[in-house]
């Protein structure tokens, strides 16, 4: 055998292990963190830069039911009832899609917690792949409380500001437990963009976002059911 195919059989295997490995490290990392608190890839990232974060982690029951039908309503309001995946909006990114790939991702909650988890950030179409696959398998595993409190918890609320908890007492001085409608709409306006929008201050499309995620919660309360106990 000459050198270049052996060359190419040691890099075919070397990739078939880092594989394995990898996978074996996502069957472990899911099974732990069905039950202990976890580390977003965005914290990890500020740990290896030397940077701190703030984030209390809280359980769901100890959330005002007004965050979860504020976020519900404004990142996945089919969350209850989807497989981890919007299909529809998915298809619907995809056909209005240009040449340098869609302008939006159509996450779902559950996409949102698989990218933050297990990914990194950027657009990449092997990511999205990645991405969805791994949202359908955290949908079959994780019931749907506990993939919210994970998401609810490692949300990004401003520069080295994760989880509700750390948001609600930096923005409104209060425990997520005590937020009314009004404030959880405002945080709900900021995971977008959560560096430049400030729940505090909030500008005046934050506002009239604000008060559509107010309404839309109050005419459709069906949309957190499979979140109560």
């Amino acid at each position: 055998m000459t050198k270049r195919p052996l060359f190419f059989v040691r890099l075919a295997r070397g990739a078939a292990w880092l594989g394995l490995a990898l996978l074996c490290l996502f069957v472990v990392l899911v099974a732990l963190y069905a039950f202990v608190p976890p580390v977003s890839t965005l914290m990890l990232a500020r740990l290896v830069q030397g940077k701190s974060y703030a984030r209390t982690y809280v359980p769901l029951e100890d959330v005002a039911p007004t965050v979860l039908e504020a976020v519900i309503a404004s990142e996945d309001g089919g969350f209850c009832w989807n497989d981890g995946v919007d299909w529809g909006a998915l298809r619907e990114v995809l056909s209005q899609a240009g040449k340098s790939g869609p302008s939006r991702g159509a996450s779902t909650i559950t996409m949102q917690v698989a990218r933050n988890l297990f990914l990194w950030p950027g657009r990449m179409a092997i990511r999205k792949g990645i991405e969805i696959a791994i949202a359908l398998v955290l949908d079959k595993v994780w019931p749907k409380r506990r993939i919210m409190e994970i998401y609810l918890n490692i949300a990004e609320w401003g520069d080295g500001l994760y989880g509700v908890e750390a948001a609600a007492e930096r923005y409104f001085h209060k425990k997520a437990s005590q937020l009314g409608l009004g404030e959880a709409a405002l945080l709900a306006t900021a995971l977008p963009n959560p560096i430049k929008r400030n729940p505090a201050h909030p500008s005046a499309l934050q506002r009239r976002l604000a008060a559509s995620l107010v309404e839309r919660a109050r005419l459709d309360g069906e949309r957190t059911a499979c979140l109560r106990r």
